[in-house]
Parts: C-alpha cells; structure tokens; sequence
C-alpha cells in the first residue's frame, strides 16, 4: 500500500426481511430501508424522492427472534431518527415505533414490517355479508322510561327506581344493573329531559343471557339521557390475514357498514405457527400479540361507527370469530399449547366478557367469543357452518374455507365431519415467484389457447380480457384508480389466478399429469410460451407491451410444486373426511372465504382441489364465517344452534392419522393419482394422461407410493 494511504474500509453485507411480502436479500450496511425495499422489489410507496417529507414510506422495524429467517433483531439494527424525522410534520403522522423509510438505514440483520398504509397497492379485503332469512333474536335491547323524581321518603336506590320503572313500563322484569353502568347513572338521569311531573326520561340497554327466549335473564348495562334509538352491535372475523368487521342495527338486521384492515400481527409471523414460534422466543410476545389485534379490533370498531355516524358507545354486541390461535390471543390467553401435539385449546365453549376487558371503545358491549370445535379447526369455521348450514340439509354437502390453513366440515344432517389442513400461504400468493395478494393489478383469471399456448389474462380492477381493444390502456388507467399510485399495470397473479393458471396449463398440455412443464418447444408459436431455467422450464404468463413497464409474469417449475403441494394437503384432507363418513363425494361443495369467492369452480377440479362432483353444485357461500358471525350477532336463538351443532362434530386430525400421508401422494397428481373424473369430464375437455414421473421430480421414475396405489387399490 503506497505511504499515505489508508486501507480500504469493508463494508458488511446485512440481511434484511420485508413482511408481509416475505422478500429477503442482503444489502450493504447503511443502505436506507426505503433503497433496500426497491432492490428486493418490495411494494414500499414514496412520492417525495426520499426527503422525508411525504411519510409515505413508514416502515415498522421488528424486534425479535425469528427462527424461520435465522435472525434475531435488536432495536439498533436501523440507525437511530435524525433531524429529518425529529422534524418531520407531513399529512400522514408518524406513528410511535414508526420510522421514515428513507431516513432508516440498516445497521444490522433485520426484519422490517410494510404497513398497508405505505404499500403502493394496497389491500383489497373483498368481504361482504348477506345473512339471509332469520328471525331476529337479539340479546341486546333498549327500553325508553321515565325515572320518576327523587322525594326524601325514598328507600330505594337510584338503580332500583330504574329497574322498577322498566317493569311498571314494559313488564320486563331484570336481575339488577352491571357495575360499570352505575358510574354514570345519576348524571344520565339528570340529563334526561323533564316530563310534567318533573320526572326523567331515559333510555335503558338491558343485555339478555340464557338459550331458552322466554326464561332469559336481563341486566342493565347502560343509561343515557333521552331517547336513544340505535342499539348497534358489530361482528368481526379475526382472521390471520384480515380483520373483517360488519356494524349491524341490532332491531332491524340492517347491516349499516362493513369494513377490513390487515392483521397487524403479520410483521410478527406471516402464519399461525410463526406467531405461535414468536411467542416462545420472545419474552412478553403473547401480551404483543394480543395489544396488536385488540388495538386493530378498536380502530376497526371506530371506523365503522363513523363510516355509518354512529358513536361507538352505541355498540352493545360483539361478535368474535377466528381460528383458535386468533381467538387465544384475543383472549389474552397463552396460545403455545396449540402450537404442538396434542393441540389443547384452553377452552372450546362459548366465552362471554365486557367489552372494556379487552380495552375496546364500547364500554356497554357484551364480547361474545363463538365456540371452537377442536385445536386446529376454530370459531370462524363454527360459524362458517352455522352460515352454509350444512347440518340441516339431508344431503352430504362438503364446506372448505381456503387460507393458510384450510378448513374442512363434511357430512349432513346425520352428522358432521372436521379437519384442518396445512395447505400454507401459495394460495394466497407467498411462496409464488410472481405471487400476491389480491390487490389492483393482480391475475385473477387466465385461459390458455391448446393450439397456440397463447395465455388470456383479467386483472384485478379491470373488467377487460387481454385480448380485447384497450386493455393495456384500461389496465393502466383502472387499475391506478384502485391504488394510490400514479400509474399501474400487471403486477402479479393472485390465489385464485394461481388456481386457473395451473389448471389452464394442464388442459392446454404445458403441463403434464404430474406437474411438469413441457420443455421449450424448438419453433411454431408456442416456442415463445416456454423457456428454459436450466433443468426446468416456465411458462411465460405475461409480457409488457412495448414500452410499458411492468414485470414479465411467468410461472415457474417451483411454482407448479408449491401449488401441487398446498392442493394436496387439502385434497388428502377432503378425502380423509370421505372414508371416515363412508362416502364416496358429497353431493355438493361450498366454497367459503374470500378466497373462495373467486374461485372457478371447473378449474378447481381440473386442479384437483376438490373431488369429482357435478360443478353446478360447486358454488361460493361467500364469506361465510363473517355471515355466520352477524347470524349470531342477531339471534340468541342462532348462538345456541351453533353450539350444539359444534358439540356433536367428529374431528379427525390429519397430522396424526396413518392414511393422510398416503393420500397426499395420491392427490398430488393433476387432478389426482387414481380418482376417476366423470363428472368433470363431462365439463371439459381432459387431456390424456401422460408422463407419470415421480411427483415432485422430473424424472421417468414412478413414485412407489403411486405405484402401490396403482396395483392394489383398496375396493
């Protein structure tokens, strides 16, 4: 080194974790969060050029171990706030534990969270509600009375005036007043306006418990001034992705709002088991856990009372529904136990509790959290039954509710069947070379021409085909309606995408029965369709035209796999309900959950999502678990069915049934291994079996297990 000189400094490389999107890669120390989410292709807005005066790059750094990326994050890993944020004063606030994505620079190994609210594209919760016919049985009601005026000779406390007075007015007679109602009753009543005799009218909310309608016990839970005509009541599904959330008028049934946000818990683990893990290894993670989605339960509480004008005091039910993970940590309860055999939940019985218990903005409401069926199969699909009403119908009728963890209830009125399968993220875009959630600009349907291989696409966010006048123009202009960005396009394929595009690869033959896609063709115009990755090929699903920019789409040999894999989880899981019912396929299938709204129900049996059945009796119930919850928002007398039909379903374990793993192997097969598809068949065209590789191999080599299965099939 020649005199005068100094050494060269070496600059680490660090590791850096964007969730939700799962994106990882390394970065040179110093590289600012906002620089590193570009380089990894993470969805991070900013409009200001990295000055630190928009705030529409907050990012949320996350402390921890995390076991799935081997890093353990310490709140040094991003260079502490400068002066840029210390006086930053932009539109959106800086929230605490908040930082400025283009001011945070990366110190260390971390893991950093993309809120909603700073993606470009940000979340489309697509639930909606329709609860059908039901007598409306509510549990919370109000009664208007006149408290007469106070005299020295009265013996009787206020509250019992109070109670006197609904019994002499309305001849209902109630068991007393909860103490958090006592706080405020004598100013309530001095509000009140005067009548001629100098008394005082008021509204009472009396709040009813018992099964049996006409034996029911009544308490006062809250006192206002007046007459008050709104009795709301809010049912939520806790899901480990989206809170979904309906304000309801409680004597009309009138749903008056609906609204969704994601999870915040995600940053912490993108599924179940993740959050499960985050709690072993972190010291107080449970109590964050429960903050996160109690927080996100108010402000979700608050927006729908002033999208609908409301006060949130107004809100006297709440309805909780989620996986039992969810519902644990709602609950303030240790969800460990569920995270390994034998899956022990605290509790699988309905449990009742205030509304200020779990710090939320109605302090008069009664939380009602439904019943569980068993470790791995919770509230949400308890209520998803209650919902689709598989139990009084005499006909087998199968209900799968598709996420991370897939849900399943088979059978009828004789008796219902429950299992849960571990079908993990694909279906919702994660582990997905092109992936993600359903978002403006996603693929979420796709037909692929046999003769060409030449795909059709429609994006969420624009009605039009591909191949029709003005796509590109339409996609660029709705699309960018739907985000907060200036311009958009195609940028990725979602689940129900990621369904047809596999399916469509099949029947136009890109794919063979086993998963594997075809190699590059030497010359005609499928040529251009698949390429090669070395061993394996992809399937080109999208280009952008000239001059457009925006991601060329393709599905890759991994893709197909990761797919083949979360199906077959499920199809072995269907299959398993199956034998233990005795039956060969239900009658009919619904399809639950959001998810399960844009599912195409042909190429979900091309795909071998679900057995041979006729596919018009596949149909989408929506968000069922959601539906299910405002039915017992709204009825007494639905609560109670739902807990006796929760009492009397048989759960199977798939995890630790002998069968399970030999149908998987089966169901990895496109549409399956052995299973014939009449029905489907006389649907659509099936291609001719070819290639019986060893699934998840490229190989010539037949699988033993399928082998086996070939040669002695069970009669």
């Amino acid at each position: 080194m020649p005199p005068g000189t100094l050494p060269p400094v070496e600059v680490r490389e660090l590791r850096v974790v964007f969730t939700p999107s799962g994106r990882t890669g390394t970065v040179s120390e110093g590289t600012t969060a906002l620089d590193a989410a570009r380089q990894l292709g993470v969805d991070l807005d900013s409009v200001c050029g990295g000055r630190g005066i928009c705030g529409r790059c907050q990012v949320i750094p996350s402390l921890g171990t995390f076991d799935k990326w081997a890093i353990t994050a310490r709140a040094d890993a991003l260079s502490p706030p400068g002066a840029t944020e210390a006086a930053y004063g932009g539109h959106r606030p800086l929230d605490a534990g908040s930082r400025l994505g283009c001011q945070a620079r990366i110190c260390a190994d971390v893991v950093v969270d993309v809120p909603p609210d700073s993606q470009l594209h940000g979340p489309v919760v697509r639930k909606t509600v329709d609860v059908g016919d039901i007598a409306l049985d509510p549990l919370a009601t109000l009664h208007v009375v006149t408290v007469a005026p106070p005299t020295l000779d009265e013996r009787r406390g206020l509250a019992q005036v109070l109670i006197d007075g609904v019994a002499d007015e309305w001849g209902v007679h109630l068991a007393g007043i909860v103490p958090g109602a006592l706080a405020g009753l004598h100013a309530s009543v001095a509000a009140g306006p005067p009548d001629d005799a100098g008394g005082r009218l008021v509204t009472v909310a009396v709040r009813w418990s018992g099964a049996d309608p006409g034996a029911r016990s009544g308490m006062v839970t809250a006192v206002w001034p007046g007459v008050v005509t709104a009795a709301l009541g809010v049912a939520v599904d806790i899901g480990s992705t989206t809170i979904a959330g309906h304000l309801t008028d409680l004597h009309s049934g009138e749903v008056l709002a609906s609204a969704g946000r994601m999870n915040p818990q995600i940053r912490l683990g993108e599924d179940l088991m993740s959050r499960v893990s985050y709690v072993m290894m972190n010291p107080g993670g449970a109590r964050e856990l429960t903050a996160l989605v109690r927080d996100s339960l108010a402000a979700l509480i608050t927006e729908l009372c002033a999208e609908a004008g409301a006060e949130p005091d107004a809100v006297l039910e709440l309805v909780l529904v989620g996986n039992p993970i969810m519902m644990h940590i709602a609950l303030g309860i240790d969800p460990t136990p569920l995270g390994q055999a034998p899956f022990t939940l605290a509790t699988d019985a309905a449990v009742e509790l205030d509304g200020w218990a779990m710090d939320l903005p109605c302090p008069s409401a009664r939380v009602y959290v439904a019943p569980a069926i068993a470790g791995h199969v919770g509230a949400d699909t308890a209520a998803a039954v209650l919902a689709g009403g598989p139990h009084r119908d005499d006909a087998v009728t199968l209900l799968v509710d598709v996420g991370t963890n897939a849900e399943i209830v088979l059978g009828s009125a004789d008796g219902l069947w429950a299992a849960s399968s571990p079908t993990g993220p694909a279906f919702e875009g994660a582990q997905i070379s092109c992936g993600q959630r359903a978002t403006p600009g996603a693929i979420e349907r796709v037909r692929i021409d046999p003769a060409t291989w030449a795909p059709r696409i429609r994006v969420i966010g624009c009605d039009l085909w591909s191949d029709e006048p003005g796509f590109a123009e339409a996609v660029e202009r709705q699309v960018a309606a739907g985000s907060r960005s200036a311009a958009a396009g195609v940028t990725g394929i979602c689940g129900s995408g990621i369904i047809e595009v596999i399916a469509e690869m099949y029947l136009a033959g890109v794919l063979s029965s086993d998963g594997v896609i075809s190699a590059p063709p030497r010359e005609g115009s499928r040529a251009a369709r698949v390429i090669s990755d070395g061993r394996t090929s992809s399937y080109v699903l999208y280009e952008p035209p000239a001059g457009v920019d925006g991601p060329t789409i393709t599905i890759t040999q991994n893709d197909v796999r990761a797919i083949q894999l979360a199906k077959a989880a499920l199809r072995a899981g269907i299959d398993l309900l199956c034998e233990h019912a005795g039956i060969a396929s239900p009658h009919r299938v619904q399809l639950a959950g959001a998810f399960g709204a844009h599912i195409d129900p042909v190429r979900a049996m091309v795909l071998g999502l679900i057995g041979d059945c006729d596919p018009s009796e596949v149909r989408s119930v929506g968000n069922a678990a959601g539906t299910g919850a405002v039915r017992a928002l709204l009825s007494g007398s639905q609560r109670a069915e739902m807990e006796q039909v929760v009492r009397g379903i048989r759960k199977i374990e798939t995890a630790t049934e002998p069968r399970f793993q030999e149908l998987f192997v089966a169901a990895m097969a496109l549409p399956h291994a052995t299973a014939a598809n009449p029905l489907l068949a006389s649907a659509v065209d099936l291609p001719a079996r070819r290639g019986t590789s060893a699934v998840g191999s490229d190989s010539g080599e037949m699988h033993p297990p399928l082998r086996r299965r070939r040669t002695g099939r069970r009669r």
